[in-house]
């Protein structure tokens, strides 16, 4: 059997009945972190640039774009896929080295809210969607993630599986879904060279493309059946080796959303293990500058490819240096949405400290990449002592989880464009989601 017939057949054979109550619950929560994520982004200029792009070219009033109006399923997927991903606080996934809630949740809201589906409905099918992409990204992870940005290119296929769960397609329809999901995978790294906004398009354009290939399979427009594993697909293409078993081990008999990852930093995800440690130093110790000697950051080479940018030149590229990020961490002793601004950006003290962060890979940590996302932090004082600290499992790993109460609070410091009464509201209806029998009942509250 075709790999896409199998995700395919799982896709449609779920049910809402199937789902134990800590996978619903732990859904909720994921849906409740995107909503948070998308709120807070929906006004960055990135994301105004493409809704406003979006409003020129015009579309039917299908779904709710949370830049405000509606506009077409297609429109709304594109919006709001690029909202989610603005602020770098939606989740990940460490196996797939995926955010799937931001190309995932975006589509599947969209078509929910059009054809006026129920809360259980789509809790179900961003189960579908996050099982279907993280197999795809655990599969060619790590090789894939040096050139391609797996959220976009991996993500698109959660995308396809999820609207193709929500609008009832056949088996069939669903394999050519996700075979036009796989034709319009892409999305590559080199905008971080310069900082561009193209992060954004690329989990814009995977919500909007996999949604697409959903619509147009229902229209029977067909597609490549094995667009995965065939001799000009996906693996092949996009990676330098890859592991077909990782499709369908215990396919059906796992959740894998249950192994997502929340972020409780506003960076780049492969930045928070020495944000943490470092933190823990500064409550602990509280070192001023000129105390300092040096800091020692042992990493994955991975996390030294993304994010090893000893002079950021912008707040957002401030979210993906180490040397940064390891710096204000340490003289702050935080490093939350507010601390990623222009005064940050050039404070004399944190660029002080930046040239005496040093980065390096640790055989041994890079070796347990993409199973832990690990890093050892050294901090020498001038006074001759070495404070260590070192750790496999960032804050908001399963291993390391955060707790509800936490990500309720998470999602009330970052939809603050909204009443605090209004969000109080919307978060209880994101917790109470199973109950709500229209989306667009939910979706009118933003």
């Amino acid at each position: 059997m075709e790999l896409s017939r199998y995700l395919a057949r799982y896709s449609l054979n779920l049910q809402y009945e199937d789902l134990p109550e800590e996978v619903v619950s732990f859904t909720k929560l994921c849906i409740l972190d995107y909503f948070g994520s998308a709120i807070a982004g929906s006004d960055k200029k990135p994301v105004q640039i493409i809704s406003n792009l979006v409003k020129d070219m015009g579309g039917f009033e299908q779904a709710k774009l949370f830049t405000g109006g509606k506009s077409s399923v297609l429109n709304a997927a594109l919006v709001n896929g690029s909202a989610s991903h603005m602020m770098e606080l939606d989740d990940i996934h460490k196996g797939s080295i995926i955010h799937a809630a931001t190309v995932v949740i975006p589509a599947a809201l969209a078509i929910a809210e059009w054809r006026q589906l129920s809360g259980k409905e789509l809790i179900t099918a961003v189960v579908v969607g996050y099982e279907v992409c993280f197999r795809i990204g655990e599969a060619v992870s790590p090789s894939h993630y040096y050139y391609w940005h797996n959220t976009a290119t991996c993500g698109t296929f959660g995308a396809a599986a999820a609207t193709g769960k929500l609008l009832g397609l056949t088996e069939d329809q669903a394999v050519d879904a996700l075979g036009n999901a796989g034709s319009q995978a892409a999305g590559l790294w080199e905008f971080i060279v310069d900082g561009a906004m193209t992060k954004q398009l690329h989990t814009a354009k995977a919500s909007m493309n996999g949604t697409m290939a959903a619509l147009l399979a229902q229209k029977s427009f067909t597609g490549p059946k094995k667009i995965l594993e065939g001799n000009r697909g996906f693996f092949n293409a996009m990676s330098e080796e890859h592991d077909v078993s990782r499709i369908t081990e215990n396919l059906g008999q796992e959740f894998k959303i249950l192994e997502n990852s929340f972020k409780v930093h506003a960076s780049c995800r492969h930045t928070h293990h020495a944000i943490d440690l470092l933190i823990d130093i500064f409550k602990e110790h509280q070192p001023v500058l000129e105390e300092i000697e040096s800091v020692e950051v042992n990493s994955y080479q991975v996390a030294l490819t993304i994010t090893d940018d000893a002079d950021p030149q912008t707040e957002y590229a401030a979210k993906f240096s180490l040397q940064f990020c390891s710096a204000l961490a340490l003289l702050k002793g935080r490093a939350s949405l507010e601390d990623f601004g222009e005064e940050e950006l050039w404070d004399k003290d944190i660029r002080a400290l930046m040239e005496k962060v040093n980065v390096h890979v640790d055989p041994a940590i890079d070796e347990s990449y993409p199973r832990k996302w690990g890093a050892t932090v050294t901090v020498l004082l001038k006074n001759g002592e070495k404070i260590y600290k070192q750790t496999d499992f960032p804050k908001g790993d399963p291993e390391n989880a955060v707790t509800t109460k936490e990500l309720l609070e998470k999602f009330i410091g970052m939809a603050t464009i909204m009443p605090l009464q209004q969000r109080q509201a919307l978060a209880e209806s994101l917790m109470n989601l199973e109950s709500i029998e229209n989306i667009s009942d939910l979706m009118k509250t933003l």
